[in-house]
């Protein structure tokens, strides 16, 4: 991946200055941009949500970034903002899921921004034998571990209810309004950071476009094909206007479809259909996750891209992205 906008000179090219540049391309990677001004303007995002999630997401990331830097990881991921991302995740979900005004979630979320950037040390190395990318694994198991674990500490769960025992099926109206439509699609791309204000979404879209309007399209598109994937199989109204069932499938889409692999005809099919399999595989991981506590967080996303990357290879009509 390669930085895409306007560069930053000036005074911000100092130490501490480019310590900010990698925090915010940090954040920006969530969403496969090293751009700085992408990563400020999912900031705002976070802000817009409420400023605790603003804080949590900046100081996860720095968190992240010094993490790496301390240990001596490679410059150019730092640089990219590949070593910020998985902990922007990581503290955005702790706020999210354990409640943002406790002083234990913060602690946590301090905690966790660091192990996770070890993880993503361990999961670079083994996934670099099928030269697959580590993506949001490291999150995802950080977070998992983290959220299922949070019940059986009093000092750390704060919610009035515990785990559920069992899924349950889906119940309510599948029928979607216009306005459950228009506010799935930005919904989609906010809930990527678990954010569900449709307003949120078209920040982050807004950042996303401003960087690469490729990115930004195929986003579009991943959040539209999870909505319709959603409605066909009859997943419920509000589930898919808060944005639940389409957010793997935006990930999926911008993937398989310019990140990973090179943007053609080919690969945008390939994208779509592996979008739809992350939304159909989103009820399926939450039914395992519920007994326990946990969520699916970008488990959907992550094993759907593993597996059709891993598979592409075999495809010559889909190339890989180099360089």
């Amino acid at each position: 991946m390669h930085e895409s906008g306007t560069a930053i000179n000036g005074p911000f090219q100092t130490r501490y200055g480019r310590f900010v540049i990698e925090v915010l391309r940090g954040q920006a990677q969530v969403d496969f941009l090293p751009n700085a001004l992408t990563g400020a303007v999912f900031s705002v995002a976070l802000f817009a949500a409420g400023w605790q999630f603003g804080l949590y997401g900046l100081i996860g990331t720095a968190v992240g970034t010094a993490t790496a830097r301390l240990l001596g990881a490679d410059r150019s991921r730092i640089t990219a903002g590949l070593e910020g991302f998985n902990a922007c995740l990581v503290a955005v979900g702790c706020a999210v899921f354990l409640g943002a005004a406790q002083l234990s979630t913060a602690l946590l979320a301090l905690a966790g921004s660091t192990v996770v950037t070890v993880l993503t040390g361990a999961a670079a190395r083994i996934l670099a034998t099928w030269e697959l990318p580590t993506s949001t694994l490291p999150f995802c198991v950080t977070a998992s571990a983290m959220t299922i674990a949070a019940p059986g500490f009093q000092r750390v769960w704060h919610q009035d209810a515990g785990p559920a025992a069992l899924a349950q099926p889906a119940t309510g109206a599948t029928a979607l309004t216009v306005t459950d439509l228009w506010h799935a699609f930005f919904a989609g791309i906010g809930q990527i950071f678990f954010m569900p204000q449709w307003y949120v979404g078209l920040i982050f879209l807004a950042g996303i476009s401003l960087a690469s309007r490729r990115a930004g399209a195929l986003a579009c598109v991943g959040s539209a094909v999870g909505i319709l994937t959603a409605w066909a199989l009859g997943a419920p109204a509000e589930q898919v206007a808060e944005g639940t069932m389409s957010y793997n499938a935006a990930l999926v889409a911008m993937a398989l479809c310019g990140v990973f692999l090179v943007a053609d005809a080919w690969s945008l099919g390939y994208a779509i259909v592996g979008a739809a399999a992350a939304t159909a595989l989103s009820p399926a991981l939450a039914a395992v996750f519920a007994p326990s506590g946990g969520h699916t967080f970008t488990w959907p996303f992550v094993l759907v891209s593993l597996v059709f990357l891993a598979a592409a290879p075999a495809f010559p009509r889909l190339r890989r992205v180099t360089g």
